[in-house]
């Protein structure tokens, strides 16, 4: 800010050597003199460009750190919030936040302050010089200036509102980009392309409609401010010259003035600018501010539970359940126990609440106090990083990063040896694909592992969680992408790993859970059967029709 001031002040003083230098010519001047006003000049010149250079040196460094502060605060933010702001809020209009907001609130921070500073020091000596030069002509000359103060107050109103429906449409074409870019095995299979390029077309027209509503508004700002700027300058003519013949103020005194009429050009034509900058600016940091401010609803207690080491007993009791805004409970009274070393597997329906139920564990959705517990300890008073590193989950939906093949795989784990993960990827059954892959363990995946098939996608997602080795292992539905013998082979390196950890696993299919320790049946968000295989197929209930129907179809495919 002092290089801001400096720099002005600086340069104001050269009107002051041009009313000397012009006064001096009219009364006759040495060549010498003349020379040294020259000097003087030039040093005013390179003076105030040293300035200048510090000024936009600092002021914009300091913009950009606040914009890295403010990218790396949002990110952190992001990464607390809970499953349900991210079911409510589309990807691409975060992006567009993160991105586009982001750099409209630094311009505001950066050059929107410098500038500000800059036109108010320049207006405030300008016309400190001018009244010192005639008051009466000063005050003439800035007769426009209500009128642009006017100006600036309707026009401003108008930019900030025509700004806001820019930004929100951005984001709306972001979220549909996005949507189309990470659904487009989709779009290409339903043959959308056309209807999804129309549908593009037709929002970009209308973010194109909503900037031309601000162009228009600044076609008429701008020239007005011009107007009214040069309105000033033709009663500084008309009047001032009558002043100098006059004689109330000397030829040197009414060239400095006008050369300080001159110079608030400038800053009356950079207020609009600034307040362009600060509409923006501010417009996008209450978006900012929308997610910032958005409390995580899902935290460690006050004064959390440490473990010193973790058993991995888990136990629900008469647990209900119902989803943020959803009518009916997702679970109803639901009460087990899973003994520490032991493998539990929950089957049912689609929608019964077996996926619910395991997400509940490491608090991806609260549930009510008193109703989880590991080790004994309800899972809300537990630091809830503590809680979430004793536990390793392969979910339904598999995801893997545009990584490599070992990097997938190590996700999670830091300076995992490569020897740890190729024994987790054998555990897995995966080895035996990645060694066909062109660089093997370093091949990289696409983006959501498109590159891999389903089956090699659960299998990485399986290895990545063995690998982890945490004491709570949950495997959602993880084996529904893969055939039955591969199924088989999975099965068979994840049974030595299980019998050192606590495992809940869901399934569809029999063969999967039939070695399970415990076999739970959820119906409707409801327990309805529990035992072994043997102790099920025994009772000829739910599960012993859902074994009868897997058979059947196993014997139609293989006829």
């Amino acid at each position: 800010m002092a290089c801001v001031v400096l720099t002005n002040v600086i340069s104001l003083a050269q009107p002051h050597v041009l009313r000397l230098a012009v006064d001096d010519l009219y009364r006759g001047v040495t060549s010498a003199k003349l020379g040294r006003y020259a000097l003087v000049l030039l040093g005013i010149a390179v003076l105030a460009g040293v300035f200048k250079f510090f000024m936009r040196h600092f002021v914009i460094g300091i913009s950009r750190h606040l914009e890295n502060d403010l990218r790396n605060d949002l990110f952190a933010h992001l990464q607390t919030l809970p499953l349900e702001y991210y079911q409510r809020t589309r990807t691409g209009e975060i992006m567009s936040r993160a991105t586009n907001d982001l750099s409209a609130v630094r311009m505001m921070l950066g050059p929107g302050i410098m500038y500000l500073v800059n036109t108010v020091t320049v207006a405030a000596v300008s016309i400190g010089c001018m009244v010192a030069i005639s008051p009466r002509l000063t005050f003439y000359s800035l007769l426009p200036l209500p009128l642009v103060s006017l100006t600036v107050w309707f026009f401003g109103d108008r930019i900030h509102r025509r700004f806001e429906a820019i930004q929100a449409q951005f984001a709306e074409i972001s979220a549909r980009v996005q949507e189309n870019l990470s659904g487009v095995r989709l779009v290409r299979a339903f043959t959308a392309e056309t209807r999804e390029t129309e549908t593009f077309r037709t929002m970009n027209q209308e973010y194109l409609e909503r900037s031309q509503r601000l162009i228009r508004v600044w076609g008429v700002f701008y020239p007005t401010l011009g107007f009214l700027s040069g309105l000033a300058a033709l009663l500084a003519l008309y009047l001032g010259g009558r002043e100098v013949v006059a004689g109330h103020i000397s030829l040197g005194q009414y060239v400095a003035f006008t050369v300080y009429l001159a110079m608030l050009n400038w800053p009356v034509v950079a207020l609009g600018w600034v307040i362009n900058l600060f509409q923006r600016g501010m417009a996008s940091y209450r978006r900012l501010v929308d997610i910032l401010e958005t409390a995580p609803s899902i935290e460690s207690p006050a004064d959390p539970h440490l473990p010193v080491r973790v058993n991995g007993e888990i136990e629900f009791r008469h647990l209900t359940f119902t989803y943020p805004g959803a009518h009916r409970p997702s679970l109803r009274d639901v009460s087990l126990r899973v003994p520490a070393g032991r493998t539990v597997a929950l089957v049912g329906r689609t929608g019964a609440g077996k996926t619910t139920l395991l997400a509940l564990v490491p608090r991806l959705f609260d549930p009510p106090p008193g109703t989880v517990f590991v080790d004994g300890i309800d899972v809300r008073l537990w630091d809830l990083e503590a809680l979430r590193s004793r536990i390793a989950l392969v979910p339904q939906e598999t995801f893997l990063f545009s990584a490599t093949v070992a990097e997938n795989i190590a996700y999670g784990v830091e300076r995992a040896a490569r020897e740890a993960i190729e024994q987790a990827a054998r555990s897995a059954h995966l080895d035996g694909d990645v060694s066909a892959f062109p660089a093997g363990y370093d091949t990289m995946v696409g983006e959501r592992g498109i590159t891999l098939s389903g089956g090699q996608r659960q299998r990485a997602a399986i290895a990545r969680a063995l690998l982890r080795d945490a004491p709570i292992l949950m495997l959602d539905d993880c084996l529904s992408s893969v055939d039955t013998q591969t199924e088989e082979a999975i099965l068979m390196g994840l049974r030595t790993e299980m019998r050192r950890r606590t495992a809940l696993m869901v399934s569809h299919r029999v063969s999967t859970v039939r070695e399970a320790d415990l076999i739970v049946v959820l119906e409707d968000g409801a327990i309805v059967e529990r035992g072994t295989h043997d102790a099920l197929i025994a009772l000829g209930g739910r599960y012993a029709v859902l074994d009868r129907q897997q058979q059947l179809e196993e014997e139609l495919e293989a006829s």
